[in-house]
């Protein structure tokens, strides 16, 4: 007997990446798939990738039947107000928003700007990155979704972080237009958005409540975020500031240690050819997060690369990975597909 799932709000990017990955895992069953806007049609004509892999149409949210697992992939602020009538249709639930991943009322308020709907229930939820909540994913019954910007830094940093070596982190996020969401905008716009690259938040991005949650404060932190003209991916590039030199061969196996159990780390140290260092373009599709650093000779600066995939493990994939983990599946199950090159 497999494992009944459904999606709200599916017909947005990241519920039709999940989508995608759930109709073709192998101890899951996708029951309903919601959408108010789409009620009724069939899944492939918003997502139309999955033509001729399912016959599945949109349910109204109103009209959701009990399920093992619930995805929930709308709007933050939304799910908050709601999760009590969530949690009497699933035993677990997935949510990809912010509405849970601060454990901290007043930091959320303080980022999003507005108090928490449901603050008792911040405690009830797991932040949901495997690679930093492994042990606490494997017996969770709520799991937030992670921030895109927040898991492409924190990923490449944490090494350092928890080796206490980090004095200051400069850190530029490049992103791609799809994490702006499915709903079109005025800065979406095709001739406002191609060929841009837009500094659009050169401070004060709410991402950081994530990275100060995960990796700590004692350490500065200046964060930026740029639109690239880039459908898909995140690339991190963090000016660590380290409290001692270290040489390269040292942070190797800082880094080695820290990530040698992770199906989905991969850190790239090639000395040839031009993928030298983390691309997002070779990410594409994938739950991987390819890292990578250069150490500045003779400074206490080490610039560390990471990159993701934003749709997929900064939110879709990090969300299957995390039911694996919930469920007893094999953490891998489902997102084994390593990428395209060229692309």
């Amino acid at each position: 007997m497999t494992t009944t799932i459904s999606i709200i709000g599916g017909a947005g990017y990241v519920g039709g990446e999940l989508l995608r990955l759930l109709l073709f895992h192998p101890n899951v069953t996708v029951r309903q798939v919601t959408s108010a806007s789409q009620t009724g049609r069939f899944v492939h004509v918003v997502h139309p990738n999955l033509r001729g892999q399912t016959m599945l149409k949109f349910s109204h949210p109103d009209m959701l039947e009990a399920c093992d697992v619930l995805f929930i992939a709308q709007p933050h602020g939304v799910t908050g107000a709601a999760i009590e009538k969530y949690a009497a249709l699933a035993d677990k639930i997935i949510d990809t928003s912010a509405d849970f991943r601060l454990r901290d009322a007043a930091a959320y308020e303080q980022w999003y700007g507005a108090p928490h709907p449901n603050p008792q229930w911040l405690e009830k939820f797991v932040y949901g990155l495997p690679e930093r909540h492994r042990a606490e994913l494997q017996s969770a019954k709520y799991v937030s979704g992670v921030g895109c910007n927040a898991t492409v830094t924190n990923l490449g940093i944490a090494p350092l972080a928890d080796a206490g070596l980090l004095e200051s982190v400069v850190t530029e996020v490049k992103v791609g237009s799809s994490e702006g969401g499915g709903r079109p905008n005025e800065s979406s716009h095709h001739p406002e958005r191609s060929g841009a690259v837009r500094s659009f938040s050169p401070t004060g991005h709410r991402h950081q409540a994530e990275i100060r949650q995960e990796l700590g404060t004692d350490f500065g932190l200046h964060f930026s975020i740029t639109a690239i003209e880039m459908v898909r991916g995140a690339l991190a590039t963090s000016h660590c500031f380290l409290k001692e030199s270290l040489p390269a061969k040292e942070l190797w196996k800082l880094y080695r240690a820290a990530y040698k159990n992770e199906p989905f780390v991969r850190l790239v140290n090639s000395r040839v050819g031009i993928h030298r260092y983390p691309e997002p373009k070779l990410l594409v599709g994938t739950n991987f997060c390819d890292i990578g650093f250069a150490v500045d000779e003779g400074t206490n600066r080490v610039v560390v690369i990471s990159a993701i995939d934003n749709l997929m493990k900064g939110a879709a994939g990090s969300a299957v990975q995390a039911m694996n983990l919930m469920c007893g599946f094999d953490e891998r199950a489902g997102l084994g597909f390593p990428g395209l090159h060229p692309v």
